[in-house]
């Protein structure tokens, strides 16, 4: 199947999706809860058709870490737009996403962050950001939900990794709960950055296990934050392990 092909045939699926999921979310608006688990659901039927149409046949080892641990705090690497799709496909119904705010202006899928009831972060204005996070980590222990994260914050242009952002630690600090890492090997190979190319592959995601976050304090942010990218670092083959420049 050529790119094009791929490309067309993925955007009908996000218009149509979309659409009915709109509907559904402004329906819902009262209800900010329900309206995470639609958006769930969404992710699970649109996320998984995106991926497949990029020609991405998914090899998740340990899957049972991802319904095993439903509340926790998924932390993902980023590479590719198709990372987005990935993970909205194996985020665990409850999880709330966390998106920076410039996504919903991309057509579709950044109309059904602006309206899921998933947390929009300010990037420009910390402050804000922390403290947003702090009132979802409220929202997440009120309805039992987990977070699902990329702390990069922005896609790796080489598929190395980058420095990761302390929001996760954040909200760990706030629920409690554990981090469970989520290592994407190479989804860049697939979806080059810029690009509408799509390259047929097997993509292996490492699903790790749960990190205790008990006793973690803002006081050592960093070092908690350095401790979860060490282990993406040890999984990562060399190549991806650090940032090209820094």
């Amino acid at each position: 199947m050529s790119s094009f092909i791929r490309m067309v045939a993925g955007l009908l699926l996000l218009a149509v999706c979309s659409t009915v999921a709109v509907v559904a979310l402004v329906t819902l608006w009262p209800f900010r809860v329900a309206r995470i688990y639609t958006s769930n659901l969404y992710g699970k039927i649109v996320g998984r058709g995106i991926t497949y149409l990029a020609g991405v046949t998914p090899n998740v080892r340990n899957f049972e870490g991802l319904e095993g641990q439903k509340r926790a705090i998924y932390v993902a690497n980023h590479t590719s737009s198709l990372d987005a799709f990935l993970c909205v496909w194996m985020c665990p119904y409850g999880g709330c996403g966390v998106f920076k705010k410039e996504i919903v202006r991309v057509p579709f899928f950044g109309w059904i962050a602006a309206l899921s009831g998933h947390l929009l972060i300010d990037r420009s204005n910390t402050g804000r950001a922390v403290e947003s996070l702090r009132k979802t980590g409220e929202l997440m222990k009120r309805h039992k939900l987990g977070a699902w994260i990329m702390p990069e914050g922005t896609r790796s242009k080489d598929g190395r990794l980058l420095p990761f952002k302390k929001g996760f630690v954040h909200l760990a600090i706030a629920t409690g709960l554990p981090i469970v890492p989520v290592v994407i090997h190479g989804a860049n190979r697939n979806w080059e950055k810029g690009t509408f190319r799509f390259v047929p592959i097997t993509l292996d995601v490492d699903i790790l296990p749960a990190i205790d976050t008990t006793g973690w304090n803002e006081d050592r942010a960093a070092e908690h934050v350095e401790q979860i990218r060490a282990l993406f670092v040890a999984a990562l083959p060399e190549e991806r392990q650090l940032l090209a420049a820094a």
